[in-house]
């Protein structure tokens, strides 16, 4: 559950007393903020506990004080913290009045409480809560999928569901009828919504849909990733769906659209599993990941292995690249897990394997072939390859795979590894237009100026970067004077209308004139 002004008038550190609303005290906090603007309403999304020591109002006057309520009442405002000792030595009874007229919860902060420490108290108790919904959905993933594969049909894994967010579920096949539903007294409430299945199977798949009554809020999910829903799933509750319930209906979504597609493709719901196991992965739970790996990718888990992301201009390229990668892997009876992921492709390889190979050697031969005109062919891919890893380092190999193929991407390549950026130099890295570009903005002044010949302010700064700002040490490699550097580098601060004295300029100064110095030879 969020945080509710109950549970923070009751956090023994912050010493809250409720002057009004004591009936509304399980109102939830969305957020705590502090305003003393006199109309805060237009900067409030509702939910908040407003903090105020009343600055800017007049809280002594009772008609000001009903407008200033009754316009956070309207807002959704959670409730109003005033804190006393500062502009007040005692909450202002108009206040007082005004808030229990409007129903709109007050509490008193006491002096010794700063508003920032009730802050930190709703910030951490909502991301308590975040943290509980999302293991408790992760607790219901596994659940599920271990439901999903103990071969004994749907019904025990609806049993789960409908367990996981306390109400019920069923599941249909493509004409609409029910084909398993949990608890059993649910059945005949799930048929009574075949007519919202049929129309919701005319919608390209995934699709969803919420229906309901007085009796309860359902929601249809369809089951499948193709032009027509291959089922669909519907659950039932009293309210909607909070955080862990919805990755419950998720996995659940994921977990039905393997076992009802698995005669039909077996390749796609390989596919499938292998999603769940790269999330569990991402989500730091190889031992779990290996359960539900089995043997299908459980030999690909006790080795090195490469994580690798494509994405192409056009399903054709990812196509021709998994279908490439699975022809090697398949001749050397490797195991590898492929994620399709919208537009690109995410995949778990043997390191040094065949597959890796594969894709190597596809990458190399898009990037040998002339490029079309009017652009990147269909069949064009971009891949980002991360450094090798294991199953408790799979966040970061994702993370690696990204950055390389945003830089495979810059770049105009087929394929960038992951070591060829943490390897080496950064200055390679100064080759991309945006940074030339950069780096022209930054210096064109100093250049021009030096093009008048009224002084080497270039080369100066170069000096006295490369020194450290030692004065004596860059004005004896220019041949000049202290005094003269020093005039020069208050014209580059003129100049730029930047000051030296900042480590992020000197910083940036610095990789502007790398990159012109790495640029001069490609120009000459």
């Amino acid at each position: 559950m969020p945080p509710t002004l109950a549970s923070l008038v009751q956090h023994s550190a912050l010493k809250l007393t409720v002057r009004a609303g004591a009936d509304r005290l399980g109102t939830p906090v969305r957020w705590a903020h502090a305003s003393e603007l006199a109309d805060p309403v237009p900067y409030m999304d509702g939910g908040e506990l407003l903090l105020v020591t009343a600055t800017n109002l007049d809280a002594d006057d009772p008609e000001s004080m009903r407008r200033y309520v009754r316009r956070l009442a309207g807002a959704g405002v959670a409730g109003v913290g005033f804190a006393v000792g500062v502009n007040y030595d005692d909450v202002p009874a108009a206040l007082v009045e005004a808030a229990e007229e409007a129903g709109l919860p007050l509490l008193e902060v006491p002096r010794r409480t700063p508003f920032l420490a009730i802050s930190k108290a709703v910030s951490a108790a909502i991301a308590a809560d975040q943290y509980r919904a999302v293991t408790a959905g992760f607790e219901a993933q596994r659940e599920l999928t271990k439901a999903a594969l103990a071969g004994d049909g749907p019904a025990e894994l609806l049993a789960r569901l409908a367990a996981h967010i306390d109400g019920w579920a069923a599941l249909y096949d493509t004409s609409g009828a029910v084909l398993a539903a949990a608890p059993d007294w649910a059945a005949r409430r799930a048929a009574r919504l075949t007519p919202d299945v049929e129309r919701l199977r005319d919608r390209p798949a995934p699709a969803s849909v919420v229906v309901g009554d007085s009796e309860d809020r359902v929601e249809l999910q369809s089951l499948g990733t193709g032009r027509r829903a291959r089922g669909a799933l519907a659950v039932g509750t009293g309210a909607a769906l909070g955080t862990a319930e919805r990755y419950a209906v998720h996995s659940a979504v994921a977990l039905l659209t393997l076992t009802t597609a698995r005669s039909r493709s077996l390749q796609g719901a390989e596919q499938r599993l292998g999603a769940a196991v790269l999330r569990m992965l991402l989500a730091g739970q190889p031992d779990h990941a290996r359960a539900v790996a089995g043997d299908l990718y459980g030999g690909l888990l006790d080795a090195p292995f490469r994580l690798l992301i494509a994405e192409a201009a056009a399903p054709t390229g990812s196509e021709l690249l998994t279908e490439t990668m699975e022809a090697a892997a398949a001749r050397t009876g490797e195991a590898l897990l492929l994620v399709p992921e919208a537009e690109r492709v995410v995949v778990l390889a043997a390191d040094g394997g065949s597959a890796v190979a594969a894709c190597a050697a596809y990458a190399e031969a898009q990037d040998d072939r002339a490029p079309r005109e009017g652009g990147a062919e269909d069949s064009d891919v971009v891949v980002g390859l991360s450094a090798p890893s294991g199953p408790i380092a799979v966040s970061a190999a994702y993370k690696q795979a990204e950055q390389a193929l945003s830089v495979a991407r810059r770049r105009g390549r087929a394929l960038v590894e992951h070591e060829e950026l943490a390897a080496g130099s950064v200055l390679p890295l100064l080759a991309d237009d945006a940074v030339r570009a950069f780096a022209d903005g930054m210096l064109r002044a100093l250049y021009e100026h030096d093009a008048k010949g009224r002084g080497d302010l270039v080369a100066s700064l170069r000096a006295w970067l490369s020194r450290h700002g030692q004065w004596d040490a860059a004005a004896a490699d220019l041949g000049v004077h202290r005094h003269t550097l020093r005039y020069r580098m208050r014209r580059v601060e003129e100049i730029l209308g930047r000051s030296l004295d900042d480590p992020d300029v000197r910083m940036e100064l610095w990789l502007a004139l790398k990159t012109t110095e790495a640029a001069a030879p490609a120009e000459g």
